[in-house]
């Protein structure tokens, strides 16, 4: 799952991992897309059937075209896995209550909550039912596409190869009109996709997977952010590289993101490109998002991160971890940058783990902490209520400046610390706070599946991709905002 709608289109060079790479694994490495292709060719030597599926966002077709210009004169019979799927209105309809539209709670509808039922519930049993009987019929066949190798047909095939592709470049795909929506026929507005693709797709295609992972039911393993130069791996081989990297300490590759409040302190220190009009976000740990890069003498091999996480289990995470978060990565760090920039943060609050499980399917509160790692002049760190009992003018009128669009004195309102590197403040959820401008910091946070920052107020910005003002959720962040946080309770409690 991913819930970033706008990463840089960027890999960190300087964020990989050299491996001793075992010769079992420079051996079995397939290399570019013709080569992929002649080797899943001459699987059909030994075996009849080959079922080949897709991470959401991954360019599957590139791959699918080759091979049948080689295997369609010799009687391989294609069959996409779209065939079997409901129509798409249908599935529109199963996953509308997961995607509600209420305006007034969510005006953007950026939120809705986790599909629970995998393929099986978006796809015809009956088609699903006649296919299984044809792949078991003998003849040769390959079938391929989001959904190929679902619970119900997995068994069935001689070979099964999964097509991974890393969260940067399946949301990059989505974003320049590479990929639909399952069972779609037609392409969805940006937003709506994404969340579209957060709850359901992604869910989807994450949880098969996990599982097909657990039960050891992948033979082969593509991995295929550059679709020309795809790189293939016996899965056993693949397990053999994850436990080389789980044995030493190990970078990710981060994902860079573009903002309104972004600064130039981390573009600088990291030489990111210039075309970058500036870095809020520097996502270095958000286990759903980031990837793992594998120096292999003289090629890379790029994975999602979580890949690895759900292949390793217990060995990366240890037994305790492992049973109590449900085999998550049970923390996120990531840097926010207002380093020089035009503005703050916007005055936010995240939700407790009571709200966000009933409301969003979630697994658990959002907890977070600021450490100060650099400050310009005047830098400063909102937290809490100045007085809790000016807590609700200040809602009211963050409010009515959605439809009057005033400015408001926010710093009556909301407290200030003094940002010094070093200090370190606490942000439990329903704790109103912001990063103020000028100044790195370094956040780190509980487990992190979605992401939820409900936005009260942002001093009349409008977002630059679209010209509309930023979204705010005055209704959830209500819900869940503790306003007896006040100076006094912070100062006290939360900053150290």
């Amino acid at each position: 799952m991913s819930f970033m709608f706008h990463p840089y289109p960027f890999a960190d060079p300087n964020a990989v991992n050299s491996v001793n790479i075992p010769e079992s694994v420079k051996n079995t490495m397939t290399k570019g897309i013709l080569n992929v292709g002649k080797k899943i060719t001459s699987f059909f030597e030994d075996v009849n059937t080959i079922g080949i599926d897709a991470y959401p966002g991954t360019e599957y077709e590139m791959l699918v075209n080759v091979l049948k210009q080689q295997l369609t004169s010799k009687g391989v019979e294609f069959v996409d896995a779209a065939s079997v799927m409901l129509p798409a209105k249908e599935i529109t309809d199963i996953v509308k209550p997961y995607l509600p539209e209420d305006r007034e709670v969510d005006p953007v509808l950026l939120y809705g909550r986790r599909y629970k039922d995998g393929y099986k519930g978006i796809q015809d049993e009956k088609k699903v039912s006649e296919l299984k009987k044809k792949i078991k019929s003998g003849k040769k066949m390959l079938v391929y596409g989001k959904g190929a190798l679902c619970e119900e047909l997995q068994d069935e095939f001689d070979l099964r190869i999964w097509l991974d592709v890393t969260p940067r470049t399946a949301v990059l795909n989505c974003k320049n009109g590479k990929n639909l929506n399952i069972g779609a026929t037609e392409q969805l507005p940006y937003s709506l996709m994404m969340r579209r693709n957060y709850y359901v797709d992604f869910e989807i295609a994450m949880e098969q997977r996990w599982n097909m992972m657990k039960k050891q039911k992948l033979d082969y393993y593509i991995t295929a952010d550059e679709p020309t130069d795809m790189k293939m791996l016996p899965f056993a081989n693949l397990i053999e590289l994850f436990d080389e990297l789980c044995s030493r300490p190990f970078r990710c590759r981060p994902v860079y993101l573009e903002g309104v409040w972004g600064g130039y302190y981390v573009h600088k220190l990291r030489n990111l490109p210039k075309e970058m009009r500036n870095c809020a976000w520097v996502f270095d740990m958000i286990p759903l998002e980031v990837s793992l890069v594998a120096k292999l003498e003289t090629c890379e091999f790029e994975v999602p991160f979580f890949t690895f996480v759900q292949a390793m289990g217990e060995k990366l995470l240890g037994q305790r971890a492992y049973s109590e978060f449900g085999g998550y990565f049970p923390i996120r760090f990531n840097y926010d940058d207002t380093f020089h920039s035009s503005g703050n943060m916007s005055i936010q609050c995240h939700p407790d783990a009571d709200y966000v499980i009933r409301n969003h399917g979630e697994f658990g509160r959002q907890d977070e902490s600021y450490y100060i790692v650099r400050a310009s002049h005047g830098a400063k760190t909102f937290l809490g209520f100045e007085h809790k009992e000016t807590a609700d003018e200040f809602l009211d009128l963050a409010d009515r400046a959605q439809t009057t669009h005033e400015i408001i004195d926010y710093e009556k309102y909301i407290h200030a610390v003094d940002s010094v590197p070093g200090t370190q403040v606490m942000i439990p959820a329903g704790t109103i706070h912001a990063s103020g401008r000028n100044q790195v910091i370094l956040e780190i946070g509980s487990l992190t599946v979605g992401s939820y920052t409900y936005k009260l107020y942002d001093y009349q910005r409008t977002d630059p991709g679209t010209g509309l003002p930023r979204p705010i959720h005055m209704k959830m962040g209500r819900d869940v905002l503790r306003t007896e946080r006040d100076t006094q309770w912070v100062n006290e409690n939360l900053v150290n």
